[in-house]
């Protein structure tokens, strides 16, 4: 039998959404750098927090939504998220039990293997793999990831 989670889909769905049109805003180019990928940043957050309420399905449409709007090569995202997705999940009882600056050491290391894997997927299908200013948003995200935290926290109730 399947536990009922607390956590309704739909309000994963909708933040999910909201993540997606702010990573989407266009943005002067000095700001693109910055700017963090908030869709991940989300995923990242229900895959840690409520698992059951996410899961793999959100990882991978958020992704194939950021390569389809976003004019990338199609599957790029969805197999990064999706990676992220399953590793979160499998960790997330370890991850959420940590202070918040151990978390955010957590979307540090994980925002780094997604843009390792993106930059991977880049080189090897012989894509311009950027400048070392592809990897300024990891620490951004980074450091506000506590600020993530606080505001979807406020949206749910924890286990």
């Amino acid at each position: 039998m399947y536990a009922r989670t607390r956590e309704s889909p739909v309000l994963v769905w909708i933040t999910v959404l909201i993540a997606l049109v702010l990573t989407l805003l266009p943005l002067p180019q000095w700001m693109v750098v910055l700017w963090p990928n908030f869709v991940l940043l989300a995923v990242l957050y229900w895959s840690t927090m409520a698992p059951a309420a996410g899961g793999m399905l959100v990882g991978f449409v958020a992704g194939l939504a950021l390569d389809v709007l976003g004019g990338e090569q199609l599957g790029q995202h969805a197999f990064a998220f999706s990676l992220l997705t399953y590793l979160a999940i499998k960790v997330h009882l370890l991850t959420r039990s940590k202070p918040l600056f151990e978390q955010a050491i957590f979307a540090f290391l994980a925002l780094l293997l997604y843009e390792a894997t993106l930059w991977a997927i880049d080189g090897i299908s012989s894509r311009s793999t950027g400048t070392w200013l592809r990897w300024l948003h990891v620490p951004v995200g980074a450091i506000i990831w506590p600020v993530v935290v606080g505001l979807l926290g406020r949206l749910h109730a924890p286990r």
